[in-house]
């Protein structure tokens, strides 16, 4: 397999990498790992090969998957209107390269897997929703929806396209998780709100598990037409003029939960007392309208990753945090 990744060093598509060389090479698979960079001099394990925006658009290199995941991180400041510029353009415009790579090439991917988010379907409180869901609108929506927009117009040329939509992803080595640990590791951990928003997560480990048998379900199946035939199976994209499927998954547990729930389990796993309770207003003033992805939830399901098959190594919170010890 020889595959290109945009956002390949960040904290998803590093550990992707590894299970993937991991997995491959005691099999005897051959497996060819590009990481797409605007910076040349990036450091990188010397497994992976590294491949500039500059590059990309003059290589004559042909890759089987496309692996799509380079965006700013949406929680990692204020949304003030130049940050919600920079968040969109942070995703936009490696999807337009890659696309741009795509049209040119004569020998096409079999496969893009673009990143998105649960934040797709906005602020839905403990309504349950799958990949069939309607969304309500709000800057999240928005910002998910333009990012997954784009990258279907890969079928316009030809190949298929794989949506993933990642709730919030547990670790210890980044993410909401990494950020946490050392206020619960000092015993100021608690509840956000009154802490009966739902928190729609999933483990690194089957994040990177999932993505993998999506990918190799697709190659797998060349024809594209499994997931379609399947009448439990309706995330495919309808639009009439696609050449090609695009099918959409939610990266999330099976087993979503409260924030209160969260709190406790994250204290019981460190040992620490989780007492404290940050008030809704006080995050709002925080945060700001950022304040949404703290306060209001979404019980999001993996619907089209269970009908395809796939079984969660850590399907409960509590097996999540107890295999990071």
């Amino acid at each position: 397999m020889n595959i290109l990744i945009s956002g390949g060093s960040g904290f998803l598509g590093s550990a992707f990498s590894d299970e993937l060389i991991k997995r491959y090479q005691p099999q005897s698979k051959e497996v060819h790992i590009t990481w797409l960079t605007r910076d040349s001099s990036q450091t990188h394990p010397d497994a992976i090969s590294m491949m500039t925006y500059n590059e990309l658009a003059k290589t004559d290199k042909s890759f089987d998957v496309i692996l799509n995941l380079a965006g700013a991180g949406i929680a990692d400041s204020r949304w003030s209107d130049a940050r919600k510029e920079q968040l969109l353009a942070s995703r936009v415009k490696p999807t337009e390269s890659l696309l741009a790579f795509i049209e040119r090439r004569s020998v096409k991917p079999k496969l893009l897997v673009s990143g998105s988010a649960i934040g797709w379907y906005g602020t839905q409180g403990d309504k349950p929703l799958t990949e069939n869901s309607a969304s309500e609108v709000d800057f999240s929506h928005r910002l998910c929806d333009e990012w997954e927009q784009l990258a279907i117009k890969a079928t316009e040329y030809g190949v298929p396209v794989a949506i993933v939509r990642t709730g919030v992803v547990i670790h210890p080595a980044g993410g909401m998780l990494g950020k946490l640990l050392l206020p619960f590791k000092l015993g100021l951990g608690g509840q956000l709100g009154d802490g009966k928003q739902i928190m729609s997560w999933i483990s690194r480990e089957d994040w990177v598990g999932a993505v993998i048998f999506i990918i190799e379900q697709h190659l797998a199946d060349k024809t594209n037409t499994r997931q379609d035939s399947d009448p439990t199976n309706d995330s495919t994209i309808d639009d009439n003029t696609l050449k090609t499927p695009a099918i959409v998954y939610n990266l999330t547990a099976p087993n979503p939960v409260t924030n209160h729930t969260f709190t406790k389990e994250v204290g019981a796993w460190l040992h620490r007392p989780t007492f404290f309770t940050l008030p809704s207003s006080l995050l709002k003033l925080m945060f700001g309208e950022m304040s949404t992805l703290l306060i209001d939830g979404q019980k999001v399901q993996p619907q089209a990753l269970l009908n395809a098959g796939y079984e969660f190594e850590q399907p409960t919170l509590k097996q999540a945090l107890e295999q990071q010890k």
